[in-house]
């Protein structure tokens, strides 16, 4: 029997490229998720309500890896209601699934659980590394800290490994994602710098972060924290200017922090999602032997943009191959 992977929130963004990423791999995969609406249609599909133990707990028996991906999204206001749900989502997620993992015959050898880049302190200054990194305040890293405590506090077999990912915004030609929503900012002359500019971001193609989830699994030393990003963490400046050479559009209409207030508002957001600088550093997948595939955003951008879709994507992916780019130091790229 092929290894069985075991992913939560399935229907998600990330969990429906990783499940499919999984199944063409040849793994036997146990989707779970609230419901079908967004599953991509590959594996096994269980349902759950996120937060009470039930019959997909017998799926965890023997799996080679536990992906834990649920969380309510956090691109919507912050209101008080949303920010219990936010937070209960994923610590409520987290915590059953580790009751259900202590009580397995047979424990499964991995378990990742998501977590985000933002659990570090904003910082324009010096990247935070994931050995080193402060942590930081407001609601984003509140909601990373419960996450992590959550997850590190479940009690599991000794069998079961543990690595939390701190993962940066990850890129896909996906509507209504960071990159969808910010090429065609760029196309219509609106990708100019927004606040400040100097805000870092952290980052990673999609293909890198299924190589990197992958990674994680196979490698039996890595435990703990990792950050999943790519190595270059440009500027928001910086960053706009590739989207709008991207799109071939050669200016940009700069965005004040009050126009960004504004702008949230009516599109249902926080301005602390472009406004915060994320400076994760993945400095232990670096140690650890990982090659990024993408590790330059003007290649990751231009990339995605002949890569629509969930289909899309993976078609693209099969008609290339890519060769000793992947192994070469990124400096040489």
């Amino acid at each position: 029997m092929n290894p069985i992977i075991v992913i939560f929130g399935a229907n998600g963004f990330l969990g429906r490229y990783l499940t499919r990423h999984c199944v063409r791999n040849g793994k036997e995969v146990v989707a779970i998720g609230r419901s079908r609406e967004g599953w991509s249609g590959d594996g096994m599909f269980l349902e759950w309500d996120g937060k009470s133990m039930g019959p997909w707990a017998h799926a965890l028996e023997g799996a080679e890896a536990v992906i834990n991906l649920a969380g309510r999204s956090v691109n919507c206001r912050y209101t008080a209601g949303n920010r219990r749900e936010i937070i209960s989502s994923r610590v409520d997620s987290t915590r059953i699934i580790g009751e259900a993992i202590n009580q397995c015959q047979t424990p499964p050898k991995t378990w990742l659980n998501a977590s985000t880049a933002t659990w570090y302190r904003h910082a324009e200054d010096k990247p935070q590394n994931d050995w080193l990194g402060e942590p930081g305040e407001g609601f984003s890293c509140q909601v990373a800290q419960a996450w992590e405590d959550a997850f590190f506090s479940a009690v599991v077999p000794r069998e079961t490994r543990k690595l939390a990912l701190r993962i940066g915004m990850v890129l896909a030609n996906e509507e209504a994602t960071v990159y969808d929503v910010l090429r065609k900012l760029a196309a219509r002359g609106l990708g100019g710098v927004m606040g400040g500019g100097n805000q870092r971001i952290s980052w990673i193609h999609m293909e890198d972060f299924l190589r990197a989830v992958d990674f994680a699994i196979q490698d039996p030393f890595l435990d703990g924290t990792i950050n999943v990003t790519a190595p270059e963490f440009p500027m928001n400046r910086e960053w706009m200017r590739t989207f709008r050479e991207a799109v071939g559009m050669p200016l940009g209409f700069p965005a004040k922090r009050w126009l960004l207030e504004v702008g949230a508002r009516l599109m249902g957001t926080e301005t602390e999602l472009v406004l915060k600088s994320r400076w994760a550093e993945p400095l232990r997948l670096r140690d650890a032997g990982f090659r990024w595939r993408w590790a330059r955003s003007v290649d990751a951008v231009a990339d995605l943009h002949a890569r629509p879709g969930l289909d899309g994507f993976f078609r693209a992916a099969s008609e290339r191959s890519a060769g000793a780019r992947v192994w070469l130091p990124a400096a040489t790229r």
